[in-house]
């Protein structure tokens, strides 16, 4: 067999391959095997057909066809394996010759991961911000832990912004009451602005028992962009009580016994956070800096391919939150489609890029994945999609992903990796320690993504001391079982960070009705293209 490789362009080539037609006759044993036992010839028993009457009833021509369907496409194989060519498409495939007796010759076109030249990888450096943890930040923090011990007591007056209110709703269209569209004892915080559109204004001067009707767009739903009316009815007002900032809610609110105490804890806290932080910041910056000094061209199949997927995806999620694009467009604040589909564009195509940077790397540093570093970074997405490890890897099976999942895991070593050997320096010069985010081992428990680090250390920094507050003044009985530390916080960050942006704005404007019962829908990954 012989073959030549042609290059049409940095990122796709033309494969030319010659077969011997000896080569064929493991195609020929198939084919032939297949049609015996599907033509029927007087005087043979099925299966048992000679091969030269197989080709007088069927044709020859119709025998060499599928020889070739059968054999091209293991042909096809073999020379992308020993050449080490490295496919990111489907080829384009062209029978250019049959000679019968002689040889078949056929070629194929097929995007292929570019050849890089990459920087100098040993001198990498980095510049993040300074770790500064402001009073404000201080104070905010300790705001919302006064929030949660805040008290709600029912005031006999007109309900006002930061207030919460029991609230009956019915919403009408064309005089008729929606199906789903009533809902009683509904608690609301007026003035969040989080139910829909319209309902802050007409709750604002209520007071109890009082009603108001209004006007607000349906937003899901077969009435989707129909104006509906809305009447709601305030039950009850209560107003919040915050407890007073001194000692003694320090005392109640955490472990320590004063205020100071616990804003000093409160600080360090976000001072962790904010050098996790850093580490998210540098390996951004980093991969930045490779895209800027490494020349990448990307191939555009793969980037329409990709934008067709994310395309029908995104259409997919506004159909079942019962939404349009225009809506959509409104409501997250997006400029039209064209302004849309360039975004998207510009994402596909750097995540493209950044793929193929790390998998460069990954070479010429010859960065392996063993057991461990799948067996890490399984239970790391799976805790990310609130699943087991044993469902997420029984996922990436059925959805034969596991080829692209082994090499997410070696771009992400091979870039917590690098990040170790960069030199990362703050904005004042001084060089930031990221230890908490090395590898703890050789495996990939340190490539872990430096952002779920950081969200841990946030949920950290505001819940601890109430949790360590619990733990100190409740009595002694048996805890009901709960998550590790740090899954909380992860899966918190990850739902709003990965949460569909229809369901999103859907959530947040759609009219109060009862919502149906929906699954969850798997995660795609963005490091598919």
């Amino acid at each position: 067999m012989k073959s030549t490789i042609e290059n049409l362009g940095p990122t796709r080539v033309r494969l030319a391959i010659e077969v011997p037609w000896g080569d064929l006759d493991h195609a020929f044993g198939v084919v032939y095997k297949e049609l015996g036992q599907q033509v029927r010839v007087p005087g043979f028993r099925p299966g048992k057909v000679p091969n030269r009457i197989l080709d007088q009833r069927i044709g020859r021509p119709v025998v060499l066809e599928q020889v070739v369907q059968h054999a091209v496409p293991e042909i096809y194989g073999e020379v992308v394996r020993e050449n080490q060519v490295r496919v990111l498409s489907q080829p384009d495939v062209e029978v250019t010759r049959i000679d019968d007796g002689d040889t078949l010759a056929f070629t194929a076109e097929v995007d292929v991961a570019p050849v890089l030249e990459l920087p100098e990888l040993d001198s990498l450096a980095v510049t993040v911000d300074d770790v500064e943890v402001t009073d404000d930040e201080v104070d905010s923090q300790v705001d919302v832990m006064r929030e949660r011990f805040a008290v709600l007591t029912g005031v006999d007056r007109a309900a006002a912004d930061g207030d919460f209110v029991s609230i009956d709703l019915e919403a009408k269209l064309d005089g008729e009451v929606l199906e789903d569209g009533t809902t009683s004892g509904m608690s609301y915080e007026v003035g969040t602005g989080t139910l829909m559109e319209g309902l802050d204004e007409a709750v604002r001067g209520l007071s109890a028992d009082e009603s108001a009707t209004f006007s607000t767009a349906l937003l899901s739903g077969e009435n989707a962009g129909r104006e509906a009316e809305v009447t709601v009815t305030v039950r009850s007002v209560k107003a919040k009580d915050l407890p007073e900032l001194d000692d003694d809610f320090a005392s109640t609110a955490s472990e320590f016994d004063t205020l100071a105490e616990l804003r000093d804890d409160v600080r360090a806290r976000l001072g962790r956070v904010k050098v996790m932080q850093q580490g998210s910041q540098a390996r951004d910056k980093l991969v930045e800096h490779l895209l800027e000094v490494t020349e990448v061209p990307v191939p555009e199949n793969l980037v329409e391919r990709e934008l067709q997927w994310r395309t029908q995806a995104m259409e997919r999620e506004l159909q079942q939150a019962g939404m349009d694009w225009d809506s959509y467009f409104e409501m997250s604040g997006v400029d039209g489609r064209e302004a849309y589909d360039a975004d998207m564009r510009g994402n596909v195509e750097n995540a493209v890029r950044t793929q193929f940077v790390l998998d460069a790397i990954a070479d010429a540093r010859e960065v392996t994945v063993d057991n461990d570093d799948l067996s890490a970074q399984i239970m790391a997405q799976a805790q990310r999609n609130r699943m087991s490890p044993e469902q997420y890897a029984q996922q990436l099976q059925q959805g034969n992903g596991i080829a692209d999942f082994v090499a997410d895991v070696r771009r992400t070593k091979a870039l917590a990796q690098l990040l170790e050997q960069t030199t990362i320096t703050d904005a004042s010069g001084n060089e930031v320690d990221l230890e908490a985010l090395r590898p703890r081992t050789e495996g990939a428990e340190g490539s872990a993504d430096a952002d779920a680090a950081a969200d841990d250390a946030g949920d950290d920094a505001e819940e601890k001391p109430a949790k360590k507050a619990a733990a100190k003044k409740a009595p002694a009985k048996k805890a009901p079982a709960k998550k590790a530390a740090g899954a909380e916080a992860s899966d918190d960050a990850d739902s709003d960070a990965e949460e569909k942006p229809a369901k999103k704005a859907a959530a947040k404007k759609a009219p109060a009705k009862k919502a149906p019962a929906k699954k969850a829908a798997p995660k795609a990954s963005d490091d598919e293209a």
